[in-house]
């Protein structure tokens, strides 16, 4: 069994601690809080264990510590925790600032620190079934990609994943837009009252050093709206993946259509959950990432620290998650 101390008491703390709670036999948590009314809260949420003591934290001997505080923070707390000598997942992105990514570069690179980065997206069941399919070059050598889907350092690990581009130099070009739009949902209630709010859109366009080209756009009103979709296609020389469907040439140049399911890899097999096969029971058009899906996510990567911790690779490796941290910065301007 691993055990885990989570820093931070938000809404993504709040996600390891619901993990340890539904897989008892794999995972076992403890929150360490900034305050006491912190600490109840998160209890009563999730009804793992909190403390604002961090001796007390200390005795709950975790094999590693989870780094789930603001973004801006990130980097300076895992710092502090790696400095310790303890091994670290952080909650993306790993620094907000060059200097702060450096300083967790050198940590990991020349003082053997082990930090890890919390990047789940590419675990996602559904788009790990899209991915496998681009691994196994159905559609042939991934030429462009078109993502809607996820913000800034998430949008842009899954690209260099669709597009096999992982550690190249690339130039990009930003257009920032904002506009109105009716607010139709939040992360705790839906509005019906028509109400407008500002949608800040991120559209930018990345060449690679290899010819292989990208679009980003986004806004975060897509994550919570019923007027806004997610989207991804990613097309290739034999084919190409669009949302939930890959279409290609087969080898006598016919062509075929693969629909899309969520995929839970046989190493992963016991984070599967009912809401996860239900899922798995229809089809639908539509790219549709819920809860389920982010919470299966990151189990997996809680998982694999037990093996990162004996030895194995890292769940995800450190450099990505640099260079998405740094993406983020350059997009931001």
């Amino acid at each position: 069994m691993l055990s885990y101390l989570i820093v931070g008491s938000g809404y993504r703390a709040e996600y390891y601690a619901r993990i340890s709670q539904k897989f008892p036999t794999l995972f076992r948590a403890m929150f360490l809080c900034r305050s006491e009314e912190k600490a109840r809260l998160v209890k009563e949420h999730t009804g793992a264990d909190a403390t604002t003591s961090r001796d007390q934290a200390l005795l709950f001997n975790p094999d590693f510590i989870v780094v789930a505080v603001d973004r801006e923070h990130v980097g300076s707390v895992t710092e502090e925790w790696a400095l310790q000598g303890f091994p670290v997942l952080a909650e993306t992105p790993v620094g907000s600032d060059v200097e702060q990514l450096e300083k967790i570069r050198q940590l990991h690179d020349q003082k053997g620190a082990r930090i890890v980065c919390a990047e789940q997206y590419h675990r996602y069941p559904v788009l790990a079934a899209g991915l496998e399919m681009i691994e196994k070059g159905i559609i042939g050598r991934p030429i462009s990609a078109y993502i809607s889907l996820a913000h800034e350092y998430h949008g842009f690990s899954l690209l260099c994943r669709m597009l096999q581009t992982c550690g190249e130099k690339y130039t990009l070009q930003v257009i920032k837009q904002k506009q109105d739009i009716v607010a139709t949902d939040s992360r705790y209630y839906a509005f019906t009252d028509g109400r407008m709010i500002k949608e800040e859109r991120d559209m930018a366009f990345i060449q690679f050093e290899s010819g292989k080209t990208a679009i980003y756009d986004f806004s975060s009103v897509q994550y919570r709206s019923f007027i806004r979709s997610r989207h991804v296609t990613v097309r290739g020389e034999k084919g190409e993946w669009s949302d939930r469907i890959i279409s290609y040439v087969d080898e006598e140049n016919q062509p075929q259509r693969i629909f899309l399911m969520p995929k839970i890899p046989e190493r992963y097999r016991k984070l599967d959950t009912q809401g996860l096969r239900d899922g798995r029971k229809t089809w639908t058009a539509e790219l549709f990432l819920d809860t389920e899906q982010d919470e299966f996510a990151i189990a997996s990567m809680l998982l694999d620290m037990g093996e990162y911790l004996a030895g194995g690779e890292e769940p995800y490796p450190l450099r990505d998650a640099l260079e998405d941290a740094l993406f983020c910065i350059s997009l931001q301007g």
